[in-house]
């Protein structure tokens, strides 16, 4: 097994692989010359069997589980497109949030602004994140709170807008946070810390966790 493989997988069984994937890195190629090095790839150099199911942002860091059969590729998607996984995020988010709540505001692709989106109440389709406060700490005098988000919708960008939505975007976002809270950290400090659904094989139900690297 390769050292990448070795550094960056959790679990593989015959029908699909759970790994980690480092902030800055795309979940698949883009669409020019330069962008070809990313998640898949790397896997595939390895493990030619390898079939994409879900994405992570590229700056976003955490679990990613991957294909390695047509059956547990097709069991595992469906199980996406349905909303029967459980995914749950971490954030560092400008500011202080107390408590608990839900964001029900749709988010939609921006054509004027690529690569940004919006949060748009007007549209028809729906996006939903739960977020929960677990502390709160100071960065270069900044305040700020660590939070637990649960998308139940998967819209690109959506826990990112969805937190500037609230007021408080996600340190390090170079798309929605300010310059001053980009460069608060180095990186999105935006981490899928938990995924699970059911095995596609036994059914059976299976959990993974990796843990937040700020």
């Amino acid at each position: 097994m390769s050292n990448f493989l070795t550094e960056h997988l959790i679990y593989r069984d015959d029908d699909f692989m759970v790994v980690h994937k480092p902030a800055g890195l795309l979940t698949v190629p883009g669409k020019t010359e330069d962008l070809q090095d990313c998640m898949i790839n790397r896997l595939l150099a390895i493990e030619p069997k390898t079939l994409l199911i879900h994405r992570l942002d590229r700056d976003t860091s955490g679990i990613l589980v991957f294909g390695l059969s047509k059956a547990g590729q097709k069991s595992i998607s469906r199980q996406f497109q349905e909303r029967q996984t459980d995914k749950t995020y971490q954030a560092l988010v400008v500011g202080t949030l107390e408590g608990g709540g839900t964001v029900d505001v749709p988010v939609i692709y921006d054509p004027s602004r690529p690569p940004l989106h919006i949060a748009e109440p007007t549209h028809n389709k729906p996006a939903l994140t739960h977020w929960q406060a677990i502390e709160h700490l100071e960065i270069q005098g900044q305040a700020v709170t660590r939070v637990k988000l649960t998308p139940i919708t998967g819209r690109s960008h959506q826990l990112r807008v969805h937190m500037q939505y609230l007021g408080h975007p996600i340190v390090g976002d170079t798309l929605y946070a300010s310059p001053k809270d980009q460069a608060l950290m180095p990186r999105l400090c935006l981490h899928a810390e938990r995924l699970s659904f059911q095995h596609p094989i036994s059914n059976e139900a299976v959990e993974y966790h990796y843990s937040v690297p700020f």
